[in-house]
């Protein structure tokens, strides 16, 4: 099967991506490596292996396209809104469960800040409330 940059990945691709991509060393590698073309380029020869023909850097980009989809799906879900779906949540929850979200980390460090500071608030201020 030829697969070009502008191709798009069928559902065994993305599958098989994933099957590669779930594994523990592979996911220890990934997991807050900056500089990773040479795991993709890894991941591109395994999944050749699997009879997906994608270079290194398709896979870096689904790779990618993937995880933003999914980061975007938990955080409507966490917010209450679950009608926003992917087709390989289940599957990319598994594989990044343990990973932390850097936006939401983030966003979890201000609320907690914001909750230690307003201890300090004075006493008729907090009456009112």
């Amino acid at each position: 099967m030829e697969s070009g940059a502008g191709k798009h990945w069928t559902e065994e691709e993305v599958k098989a991506l994933l099957s590669v991509w779930s594994e523990k060393n592979i996911r220890k590698q990934l997991q807050g490596t900056l500089r990773n073309k040479g795991i993709f380029i890894y991941i591109a020869k395994r999944l050749q292996e699997l009879g997906v023909c994608r270079d290194w850097k398709q896979c870096r980009a689904k790779y990618k396209n993937l995880k933003y989809e999914y980061r975007t799906v938990k955080y409507a879900h966490s917010s209450g809104d679950v009608t926003k779906t992917m087709k390989f949540f289940h599957d990319l929850d598994a594989i990044l469960r343990y990973e932390p979200v850097p936006q939401l980390a983030a966003e979890e460090n201000r609320r907690a800040s914001a909750t230690e500071a307003q201890p300090n608030t004075s006493p008729t201020t907090e009456r009112k409330q």
